[in-house]
C-alpha cells in the first residue's frame, strides 16, 4: 500500500503541475492587465506592480488550485488505466474503495489549505491591495500638478492654473451630482494632509449650482475634506470572525462566504467522480476522462457562483448534496457494478 501511495502521488505531481502553472500562468496574465489598468489612476513602479500582484496570489489560487487538483487526479487515474496498471491493481484486490482511502487524507489536507486560503488569506490580501491602492491616489491627488486636465480630489474634477511652492492659483473644481451640476472657482487654494485626511482649503472664490435654477454663492475661506475610506483589517482570529460576522445582513459578504467555501470544496466532494471518470477500460472504451473532468469542474464553478449569489448560505447544504448524490449515482452505474 505505501508504494502504492508514493506511486500514485508521483504519477499525480507529474500530471498536476504542468496543469497547475498553465493555468495560474493564464490567470496572473489577466491579473497583470487589470493591474496594468491601474496606471491610468495612480503612478506605480515595477516594484510596487510586483506588490500588488503578490495581493492577487491568493486570488489566483483560490480559482486554479481546485481545479488542477481535481483535473489531475482524474488524468492520474486514468493514465493508470490506459497503462493496465490499475487491472493489474485490481487483481491485488485493491478495488476503487481502497483507491479512495489512499487518496482521500491527500484531498482533505488540500481542502484545509484551500479554506484557509479562501477565508482567510483571500480576505487580508484585497484588504492590503485596496489600502495599497488607496495610498497612491492620496499620494496623486496630493501632488496636484498646474495646467493638467483630468485630475481628481476625491469625486471632484481639478484644474490647477499655477502652482507656486504647493500654493495652487486659480482653482476650478467640478463635480455633477443628482442632474445638478456644482462649480467652485477660488483664486488660491492650499492642501493639508492629516493622517488619512486630504483637506483642500479654498480662499476668495465662489461656489455655483446649476439644475433647474442657478445659484451663486461667494465665499473668503471654504475646506473640502476627502478621507480615505479603509476596509477592515484582518490581523487576528477575532478579526477573521468580525469580518465575516455579517454574512446574514450583508448579501455580497454572504456570496463571497459561500462561494470560497464551496470552491475549497470541489477536491473533496469530487472525489467519487474522479474514480468513475478514471476508471475504464482501455481495450473497450474511449479515454475521454480529460473532456469530462474539464466539463465537471467549469459546471461546478458556474452553479456554485450563480445560486451562491441568488441563495447565499443555503447554497452550502445544497450544493454539496446535490453533487454527491450525482457522482454517487454515476460511480455506482459506471463503477460498482462492475469492480
Amino acid at each position: 500500500m505505501k508504494l502504492l501511495k508514493k506511486y500514485l502521488l508521483k504519477t499525480f505531481s507529474q500530471t498536476f503541475f504542468p496543469i497547475f502553472f498553465t493555468l495560474y500562468t493564464i490567470t496572473s496574465i489577466v491579473y497583470l492587465v487589470k493591474i496594468a489598468a491601474l496606471t491610468s489612476v495612480i503612478e506605480i513602479n515595477f516594484l510596487e506592480l510586483l506588490i500588488l500582484y503578490s495581493f492577487v496570489i491568493p486570488t489566483i489560487l483560490f480559482y486554479t488550485l481546485p481545479i488542477a487538483i481535481f483535473i489531475s487526479f482524474v488524468l492520474t487515474i486514468s493514465k493508470l488505466s490506459s497503462e493496465y496498471e490499475l487491472i493489474v491493481i485490481t487483481s491485488f484486490g485493491l478495488n476503487p474503495l481502497k483507491l479512495i482511502r489512499l487518496i482521500f487524507p491527500i484531498l482533505i489536507l488540500i481542502t484545509l489549505f484551500l479554506l484557509i486560503n479562501n477565508l482567510a488569506l483571500a480576505p487580508k490580501a484585497e484588504y492590503l491591495n485596496k489600502s495599497f491602492i488607496e495610498k497612491k491616489k492620496k499620494e496623486a491627488q496630493f501632488n496636484i500638478k498646474a495646467s493638467e486636465y483630468g485630475q481628481q480630489f476625491g469625486n471632484w474634477f481639478l484644474y490647477v492654473n499655477e502652482d507656486n511652492k504647493k500654493v495652487y492659483k486659480d482653482i476650478v473644481l467640478f463635480k455633477q451630482e443628482n442632474n445638478t451640476d456644482t462649480i467652485i472657482i477660488s483664486k488660491n487654494a492650499t492642501i493639508k494632509n492629516d493622517n488619512s485626511i486630504l483637506s483642500l482649503n479654498l480662499v476668495n472664490g465662489r461656489l455655483i449650482k446649476i439644475n433647474d435654477n442657478l445659484s451663486q454663492i461667494d465665499f473668503s475661506q471654504m475646506t473640502i475634506n476627502n478621507e480615505i475610506k479603509d476596509s477592515r483589517n484582518i490581523n487576528t482570529i477575532n478579526d477573521l470572525i468580525l469580518y465575516w460576522s455579517d454574512i446574514d445582513k450583508n448579501k455580497k459578504k454572504s456570496f463571497q462566504f459561500t462561494f470560497s467555501i464551496l470552491i475549497a470544496l470541489l477536491p473533496i466532494l469530487s472525489i467519487l467522480f474522479i474514480i468513475s471518470l478514471g476508471y475504464y477500460n482501455p481495450r473497450y472504451d474511449k479515454n475521454n476522462s480529460t473532456t469530462f473532468a474539464v466539463i465537471l469542474s467549469t459546471l461546478y464553478l458556474l452553479l456554485t457562483k450563480k445560486l451562491s449569489n441568488e441563495f447565499g448560505i443555503i447554497t452550502l447544504y445544497t450544493i454539496p448534496f446535490i453533487w454527491l448524490i450525482c457522482s454517487y449515482i454515476l460511480y455506482h452505474l459506471k463503477i460498482k457494478r462492475y469492480y
